[in-house]
This record gives C-alpha cells, structure tokens and sequence, in this order.
C-alpha cells in the first residue's frame, strides 16, 4: 500500500504536511517524498528512501529549507514520488496511491508516440510518472484525470498540486479512500483520517469514487461527480487501516471490535485468556473478549523501540528475522494455559507459524486461533497489500494443491465456507500450523461487521469477485 497527505493554507502549510505524511507510515515504507509551492521558491520537492530509518528522520533536515502555503507528501511501497512535470497544464505534482495492472500496455503506447520515461521504479517505469504523463494528455486537469480513469486497469487515487491549488481525486471504484479535513486558515486531504486530529483538522467530506475535487484555502468546488458503483477495500477496516481512522463515515477500531465479537458468536471456544496478535488483531480480540467474557491478555508484547515493522526490511530474511524479534512472549501467562489468539489474516502463514512455535516452547497447552476475515483464495489484483511474490504464497492455495496433488486448481469451492473441500483446506492449514483449533469470519458477518452493503465492498481476494470497469 502507500498512502498521501496534502495541505493548502493561507499560512506556512509545511509542518502540516510533514507531520500529516508521517501518520501514513503505516501503509507502507520503502520510498517517501514531499512537493510544495511557493511564489517566490516556485515547485520544491525532497525523496527520500526509508528502508534504513523512518519518515521523519529522513524529512526533518529538508523541512527547514521548504516554504509553502500549499504542498502534498505520500509514503509509498513503490515508486519514487511525488512526481513534478511542466505540461501544457503548466507545472504540476502528483502523488498516487495506485496499483497498475496494464502498465506495460501503457508504456508501449507512450513508446510508440516517441515519449519518453525519465523516472524508474524497480527496474521499470515509474507508474506516478506514468499518471502524470496520462493527465498532461487532457485540456484541463479534470480531463487529464478522466484519462487516467478510462486508461488504467486496477486503482488510482491521486493528489495533484498545482500553482493554483490542489487537486485531489479518488479511484473510480473507491478502492481508496480520500478525505478532506477542514481548520480554521486551511484544508488538507488525506487517505488516514488519524492524520487530521493533532493537527486541528475536522473531517469535512468523503469522496465519492471517482470524485474529483479543486482545494484552496477558502473552501473546494467538485470538478466531477461521485459514480455511483463503488468497490471500496475491505482490509481498509480489517489489516491496514489505522484504528482511529474513519471510512465512509465508519471507524476502524469499531469495526474490528465487531469482528471480534462476530466471531465469538460462531466460534466461541473455553480458555483462560484470549489475545490479538499485535498490532491489528488486538481491536479484534477486544471484541471477541467483550462477547464471550473470556478475560483479555497479552502474552506477546511487541518491542518497537529498535525493531521495526516486520514488512519494512526487502530481504525475507531480515523481514523474517524482525518478525521473530520485536515479538516477546511472556511465559507467565502462556505456560499451561488455554489461548484464544486473533489475527486479521493468514497470508502465507509463515509469522504465525513462528508465533505459535514460540507459543509453545513457552509450554502453552491449547492455541485456538481466529481470524478476522475469511481465508484468503485469490490474490489482490487492485492493491499492494500482499506481499507474496507468487500465488502459490498464499496458505490458503498452498493447502488446495496439497489435498489435490496438483497446481491448477479452481478455488471457488475453497472459498465457500459451507462446502467439504473448503473445511478440507482449513484443516489442513491447521494441521500445518500446529493449531488446537482454526476458524475464519465468514463473509457475511464481516460485511456486517464492516457496516457497508457488500456491492460497495471488494471482497475480491475472499471470493473472486470484482468489478473490472
């Protein structure tokens, strides 16, 4: 994932930007860029890798040399951005939260109109230059925009910022949210709304898919219309979201404590504690402890001070041996207990292996383990959210090839919760893991849990199911 922050003021907006970016940390952690505007300085722009430190560390020498009323930063998994072009449009920025399915469509078509790429992205194009170049093909941004909607195949929000103000976008299905936030000299826009509330910010307005909206320091006008589909992320309330955070009007945190306690109702189970496992499955495991008044511990504490998040580090290697390190068990509560731990997935179900290896050489008798969403049977085809570089990763289809003996298999029936095969595949997880008991949400309690119709939600890596407009 990656995720933005943008600010116009009739003030100085740096320190709002900074501080705004950095509340996205969460998203994703490779590369982190900021881009403001001033009258006199004109277009200024600082990149910054984070694969050996942190977002502010990185930005904190840069911001004493920024001056702007206006600027947008984004933390991205990716590419290198934002992106500053010169255009027919005039000088612009954009920044994107975006995954390109067509891209290398895309660049063959730019090639053969003798264009040329100047950033590069792991040993590619960069896909935020790519958007750039698709914008600076309209008459006017909202034009310029549309083409990058009617072009692209997967999602893309954006933040462009231009001399006149900026220019925030959501993908056509949603995918992504944006939100603007309001205070008293400014506005901002934003993908976390957690971003707004230490900097005064109140939240002013969803957009819509494919919204397009022009901000200045006085206020905003819509440049295009809501569609009226929608297929928002579901693993916005469920994984990545941050719990203070709200989408659509519905908080993270809230949605989680009622899958916990979804789960609970289904699959409840007798122990002596039960336990999220850090971060996100403890909202999830407060919510399962509330329902079943089985007493919420935590015999994992998650060491942060020199151990950072197990997804930062590019080699396996390192992201393995960070996961195994910032978590701590404590053997007071684990040895000769019951426990019940909630996750919100099971990726490839390596961490959770380790975990539960570490849970029982600290001599715990039962692991009962929930999960928050249903298995995962298709790979995410509109975000960068998983990290598994093949879809034999997943746990889920590693599993169905087993029991079938072979590679190419139909997970539809493996993803229907009532079916023998998908009970097979469960079990066999579990067996793998080295569980006492494995359950999954099923689908219909998490849309409920989530708030939302299921025709607005993605469910895609659950059920194979999507939009492809």
């Amino acid at each position: 994932m990656s995720g933005f922050f943008g600010s116009i003021s009739k003030s100085d907006c740096v320190t709002d930007v900074f501080y705004g970016t950095d509340y996205h940390s969460h998203l994703g952690t490779k590369r982190a860029g900021m881009a403001f505007f001033d009258p006199q300085k004109g277009f200024q722009r600082a990149i910054h890798s984070l694969e050996d430190g942190y977002f502010r560390n990185k930005f904190e020498a840069d911001i004493e040399e920024f001056d702007g009323t206006s600027g947008i930063g984004v933390i991205s998994d990716t590419e290198a951005q934002p992106i500053i072009v010169t255009s027919h449009l005039g000088r612009f920025a954009v920044a994107t939260v975006s995954k390109i399915n067509n891209i290398d469509e895309l660049e063959e078509r730019f090639i053969k109109q003798h264009r040329t790429f100047s950033e590069t992205s792991q040993n590619s194009i960069n896909p935020t230059e790519l958007v750039a170049m698709l914008i600076a093909e309209g008459k006017t941004f909202k034009e310029g925009v549309e083409n990058v909607y009617d072009s692209i195949k997967g999602s893309c929000s954006m933040l462009i910022l231009t001399e006149e103000g900026l220019l925030a976008a959501r993908d056509k299905l949603g995918r992504t949210p944006i939100i603007i936030g309001k205070k008293k000299d400014g506005y901002a826009a934003s993908f976390e709304t957690c971003a707004f509330s230490n900097l005064d910010y109140e939240i002013e307005k969803y957009l819509g898919p494919g919204e397009i909206v022009q901000i200045t320091a006085d206020g905003y006008k819509q440049l295009r219309q809501a569609n009226k589909k929608m297929q928002v992320c579901s693993f916005l309330w469920v994984y990545y979201g941050y719990p203070p955070s709200f989408y659509e009007g519905i908080n993270v945190d809230e949605s989680r404590y009622r899958c916990g306690a979804a789960l609970a109702k289904r699959n409840g189970t007798d122990a002596d504690f039960c336990a999220g496992i850090p971060d996100s499955g403890v909202g999830h495991a407060m919510g399962y402890s509330h329902a079943t008044g089985v007493p919420l511990k935590r015999p994992y504490s998650k060491y942060t001070p020199t151990w950072p998040r197990s997804f930062m580090p590019q080699s396996q290697k390192t992201r393995d041996l960070v996961a195994k390190m910032k978590l701590l068990p404590n053997k007071a509560l684990i040895e000769g207990g019951r426990g019940i731990f909630l996750d919100d997935s099971i990726v490839r179900g390596t961490q959770l292996k380790d975990n539960v290896q570490d849970l029982h050489k600290a001599g715990i008798k039962e692991v009962h383990v929930r999960i928050a969403c249903p298995p995962l049977t298709y790979p995410c085809e509109f975000l960068n959210f998983s990290r598994s570089r093949s879809n034999m990763d997943l746990a889920t289809i590693k599993a169905a090839c087993k029991l079938e003996g072979r590679e190419d298999v139909d997970m539809k029936e493996y993803s229907d919760c009532n079916s023998e095969k998908y009970n097979a595949m469960i079990e066999e997880i579990r067996e793998t893991l080295d569980l006492t008991s494995l359950k999954f949400q099923r689908l219909d309690d998490l849309v409920e849990a989530i708030g939302l119709p299921k025709e607005k939600l993605c469910t895609h890596c659950w059920d194979g199911s999507s939009y492809f407009e």
